[in-house]
C-alpha cells in the first residue's frame, strides 16, 4: 500500500515537472525575439532597438506616404513650379484654386458618378453571384464542386491581360444573345462577377462555420435558400465586407477595360476621363485631379480597414 502511494506521488511530482517545462518552453518561445530580453534591458540594446524602429518607420513612411504627399503638394504649386528642376519639396505658394478648376474643367462630377453607378453596380452582382457559387461549393457539395472549384481558382494564374482580346470579342457579340454590349453598363457588370479570389475568400469562411447550425436549420424545415438568408448571410457580415471593398476598389482602379469598351465619353470612368483629357489641361490642375480621384478609395480603407483584416483573417484558422 506504501509503495503503491509512492509510486502515485512520484507520477504525480513527474506530471507537474513535466508541466512547468511545457509552461517553461512556451513562455520562452513567446519571449524568442531579434533582440533577447537581456540585451534589451541593457542601455546600448535600448538605443540600437530604438535606432532601428525609428529607421525603418522613417523608411516605411516614406515609401508609402511619400508619392501621395507628392501629389497632393503638387496639386497646390503653379505649372511653372511642379515642372521645375530640381523640383521642390513645398509649395512656394499655395494655389487651391486649381482643385476647383480640376473638378469644373474636368467634369469630375459626372466621372464620379459613373464610376459609382458601375462599382455598385458590380458589387451587387457579385454578392449575389459569388455567394451563390460559394455556398453551394462549400456546403451543397455539388457533382464535381471540386473539379469546378479548382478550374477557377487556376484562372488565377492566368494574367488579365491575356483574356482583354477574348473577353473584348465576347462582349462586341454576346453568344446566344448577340448583342454589343460596347457603351453599356453591363460591359463592367458582366466580367466582375467572374471573380474567382472572391468567390474563395467566400468559401473558406462559409467552411469555418459550423455544420451543426445548418443541420437545426433543416430540422426546423428551412430550405437551403432560406438557410443561406437568415443564418449564413448574418454571420458572414465581416467577409462579405471585404468582399464588397475589393468589387468597389476593382471597379475604381481599372483603366484599360474601360477604355476599350466605354469610348463614349459621357460614360467614361473617373482614370479614363482623366486620361482623355490630360493633354488639354496645365500639369498642375491634372495633379488636382488625380488628387480628387484618389480620396474616395483612402476614405473606404481609412473607414473600413479593421473589416478589411478581420475579414481576410476569418475562416482561416479552426479550433
Amino acid at each position: 500500500m506504501a509503495s503503491n502511494t509512492l509510486v502515485s506521488r512520484r507520477g504525480s511530482t513527474a506530471r507537474k515537472s513535466a508541466r512547468r517545462g511545457n509552461e517553461g518552453a512556451a513562455d520562452r518561445s513567446r519571449q524568442r525575439t531579434l533582440i533577447s530580453p537581456a540585451q534589451l534591458g541593457r542601455r546600448r540594446g535600448k538605443v540600437f532597438y530604438w535606432v532601428v524602429f525609428a529607421l525603418v518607420m522613417v523608411l516605411f513612411t516614406v515609401v508609402f506616404l511619400g508619392p501621395l504627399y507628392w501629389m497632393v503638394t503638387g496639386g497646390l504649386k503653379t505649372t511653372q513650379e511642379v515642372v521645375q528642376s530640381p523640383p521642390t519639396a513645398f509649395p512656394s505658394s499655395i494655389h487651391t484654386e486649381n482643385y476647383k478648376q480640376a473638378w469644373t474643367v474636368m467634369d469630375l462630377s459626372r466621372l464620379l458618378f459613373n464610376t459609382l453607378y458601375y462599382a455598385f453596380g458590380a458589387l451587387a452582382f457579385q454578392l449575389i453571384f459569388d455567394v451563390a457559387a460559394a455556398y453551394s461549393l462549400s456546403k451543397l457539395r455539388p457533382v464535381f464542386g471540386k473539379v469546378i472549384l479548382g478550374m477557377m481558382l487556376a484562372t488565377l494564374m492566368i494574367p488579365a491581360t491575356v483574356l482583354v482580346v477574348p473577353q473584348y470579342l465576347t462582349v462586341l457579340d454576346v453568344p446566344v444573345f448577340q448583342r454589343n454590349l460596347v457603351n453599356s453598363p453591363w460591359a463592367i457588370w458582366l466580367p466582375s462577377v467572374t471573380n474567382a479570389f472572391n468567390i474563395f475568400l467566400l468559401k473558406r469562411f462559409f467552411d469555418s462555420i459550423p455544420g451543426e447550425l445548418l443541420d437545426a436549420a433543416a430540422m426546423d424545415g428551412a430550405s437551403p435558400l432560406r438557410t443561406l438568408r437568415s443564418i449564413v448571410l448574418p454571420i458572414s457580415r465581416p467577409i462579405l465586407g471585404v468582399v464588397s471593398i475589393f468589387a468597389v476598389v476593382g471597379v475604381w482602379k481599372d483603366f484599360l477595360w474601360p477604355m476599350l469598351t466605354l469610348p463614349d465619353p459621357n460614360k467614361q470612368t473617373l482614370n479614363v476621363g482623366i486620361y482623355s483629357l490630360a493633354s488639354g489641361v496645365p500639369e498642375n490642375v491634372l495633379i488636382a485631379a488625380l488628387t480628387i480621384a484618389s480620396i474616395p478609395t483612402l476614405l473606404i480603407f481609412l473607414i473600413f480597414q479593421r473589416n478589411i483584416m478581420s475579414g481576410l483573417t476569418a475562416g482561416g484558422l479552426k479550433g
